[in-house]
């Protein structure tokens, strides 16, 4: 996996990686430089094997990734996003290109199966071409935060504390959240995650004049506890592949609404364990959160119905199970 040091798809890698081998799978981490990464996966048992995953000069990171693949000799490797694939080489083993987002297929060509984290990724991978009979759905799951203890994130008593997280970046529509918290008549949004597009943030808020309302938290892995406080969740995203933040706060058990961008609109069915409303539309974001916080009975109808969701479909124990079978499968023949 050749990720950066934060982000959703970087977070699941070492989550899976560390379920997979607490359920009895030995596996070898080979992970970009990272020294928290790799003491993170060590305290969980897994000694990683770090190394650069450079740009177009790095000539050395290939042979390496080679290298400790023939010394640990796998049945199976995955290559974790299309970094990570450029550079996994093909050989005794059965090489598994990992999706979580709509990926140029060029990089994982030289793979025998792709796995992807939504339907919708399988059928647009199957659309360009690949055989549909080699590319399957693998869901993610996330931690489970029912039972966290909550953060401090204080606002007045009557004032609905409204959460949102992930990188500051265009994509994940924070400029249209903001938008829609200037239409509210009350409501207290908190901000967490880091990233480019931060500046222009603080500018729009206060150009909104709503920055007395806003609380920036910057990058936070108190994810549990942010939402164990939280009374709602807000996913604004433009583009957003799947949403592991829906996930989260499924297991939490809070009520979501979601901007309907491919992954919110596979996961959530709207009015049931959820609400959508169109992407780019400040207005209609702002009713749903109102009509939630005037509703209190529906939010909590909603919360618990996602927290059924995520308990059935998307907790550690039944995505393993899936994942384990399905790895089994992909075994070259002959072995166990």
């Amino acid at each position: 996996m050749a990720g950066a040091p934060i982000g959703g798809a970087e977070a699941f890698y070492e989550r899976a990686t560390i379920a997979l081998h607490h359920a009895g799978d030995v596996a070898l981490p080979i992970i970009r430089r990272d020294s928290e990464r790799a003491a993170r996966l060590r305290k969980a048992g897994l000694q990683s094997v770090e190394l650069a995953f450079g740009g177009a000069f790095d000539f050395l990171t290939k042979p390496r990734v080679q290298r400790a693949l023939q010394d640990f000799k796998p049945d199976l490797v995955m290559a974790w996003m299309q970094r990570a694939a450029r550079f996994t080489p093909q050989g005794p083993w059965v090489l598994v290109g990992r999706f979580g987002g709509y990926y140029d297929l060029k990089y994982f060509r030289h793979c025998d199966h792709l796995v992807a984290n939504t339907h919708d990724l399988v059928r647009s991978i199957a659309a360009q071409g690949w055989p549909a009979e080699r590319v399957h759905y693998l869901p993610n799951f996330a931690e489970d935060f029912s039972g966290v203890a909550p953060a401090d994130l204080p606002a007045p008593s009557s004032t609905p504390k409204l959460l949102a997280m992930g990188r500051l970046h265009p994509n994940k529509g924070f400029d249209v959240l903001l938008r829609a918290i200037a239409l509210l008549p009350r409501g207290h949004l908190y901000l967490a995650g880091a990233g480019p597009e931060e500046a222009a943030l603080r500018a729009l808020a206060a150009e909104l004049g709503i920055a007395d309302r806003v609380s920036f938290l910057g990058w936070r892995r108190d994810v549990g506890a942010l939402l164990a406080a939280a009374d709602m969740f807000i996913c604004s995203s433009r583009h957003e592949p799947l949403g592991n933040i829906v996930l989260e706060a499924w297991s939490a058990a809070k009520p979501v609404i979601a901007a309907a961008a491919q992954g919110p609109s596979e996961l959530i069915s709207d009015g049931a364990d959820g609400l959508l409303v169109a992407r780019e539309d400040a207005p209609a974001l702002a009713a749903a959160i109102t009509g939630l916080a005037e509703n209190p009975a529906r939010a909590a109808a909603l919360a618990a119905a996602g927290r059924v969701r995520f308990a059935t479909e998307f907790a550690e124990a039944p995505v393993i199970s899936r994942w384990q079978r399905l790895l089994a499968e992909l075994k070259p023949a002959g072995r166990m």
